[in-house]
């Protein structure tokens, strides 16, 4: 009897898998951070900044993505959300305490690692939502049409930069709310990939820590700057321009059609869009003057 209470005290006090698995779950977690996540969010700011250079810029570079066809959502799964997910959660469980923390940073790093825990938790909700916001999380027309009064499925990939620009244009909360998350999320990046260094052992002695900080800021002011740019491309296109936008998308998407680059697809286009094209007509059209005229 003695024996069974002692194995059973023993077994209250053994430590949580999480707490015996800390060092590779906070591995895996730093590395998922930058790798395919931040990787990730930095390809998807540039490429929405090529919205700064044209709208036919912006659609060619979705349409690359688009290449893709069926393995998209599988790409999309294994290498962006899953991953995603992946971070969260256990980032959410270190805040909670379910992993222990010993940091002994200076006081400024101090103030930077409880940012980083804060702008963590900003930037899941901001993610959620942003998808929510541009796809609707689900592809169902059903769903679509029941979510688009609540400003959810607004993006359209084959009118990329005018249905893009309708959901960000005209509306402030929206785009504040985008610029308190893009700036969340670079920053999450850029300080992580401090604190991963530490964690990892790449930068252990103070100087090398304080160089690896100037690194970093450097690198979370660039990409900061290439989100807001990403962010005041969309937010400027007034009507007129989104019209102009439509127009350029549907001869885009004329010519691929009619060259078999891309197959026909109208849940992937906006109902301007659609009413808009002509593609007995569009088709016709030089693939040179298209390209020329989205530059």
């Amino acid at each position: 009897m003695e024996n069974k209470t002692a194995d059973t005290k023993a077994a209250e006090h053994q430590p949580s898998f999480l707490v015996r698995h800390e060092f590779l779950i906070r591995r895996l977690h730093s590395l998922s951070g930058l790798i395919p996540v931040g990787a990730y969010m930095c390809v998807h700011l540039l490429v929405n900044a090529s919205v700064l250079d044209s709208p036919g810029a912006f659609q060619r570079n979705v349409y690359q993505i688009h290449s893709l066809g069926n393995l998209l959502p599988l790409v999309e799964w294994v290498f962006i959300f899953i991953p995603i997910l992946f971070h969260a959660i256990f980032g959410i469980v270190i805040i909670q305490g379910g992993l222990p923390n010993t940091s002994s940073y200076p006081r400024v790093a101090n103030y930077r690692y409880t940012l980083q825990r804060v702008t963590g938790v900003i930037a899941f909700f901001f993610i959620m939502w942003h998808v929510f916001h541009m796809h609707g999380w689900f592809h169902g027309e059903a769903w679509l049409e029941r979510i688009h009064p609540l400003m959810g499925g607004m993006f359209k990939p084959f009118n990329a930069a005018s249905s893009a620009g309708a959901a960000i244009h005209g509306h402030p909360l929206i785009q504040v709310v985008y610029a308190v998350g893009i700036l969340s999320c670079v920053f999450h990046l850029a300080n992580g990939i401090w604190t991963m260094g530490i964690t990892w052992g790449v930068w252990i002695s103070p100087g090398s820590q304080r160089r690896a900080s100037y690194a970093c800021l450097a690198f979370g002011l660039v990409l900061a700057a290439v989100g807001m740019g990403a962010l005041s491309g969309f937010g400027t296109m007034d009507e007129e321009k989104v019209q102009e936008a439509v127009e350029l998308e549907n001869r885009l998407y004329n010519s691929r059609v009619s060259a078999g680059e891309i197959d026909p697809n109208e849940e992937k286009r906006s109902p301007s869009g659609e009413s808009a094209s002509s593609p007995a007509v569009e088709a016709r059209a030089p693939r040179t003057e298209l390209d020329s005229a989205s530059r």
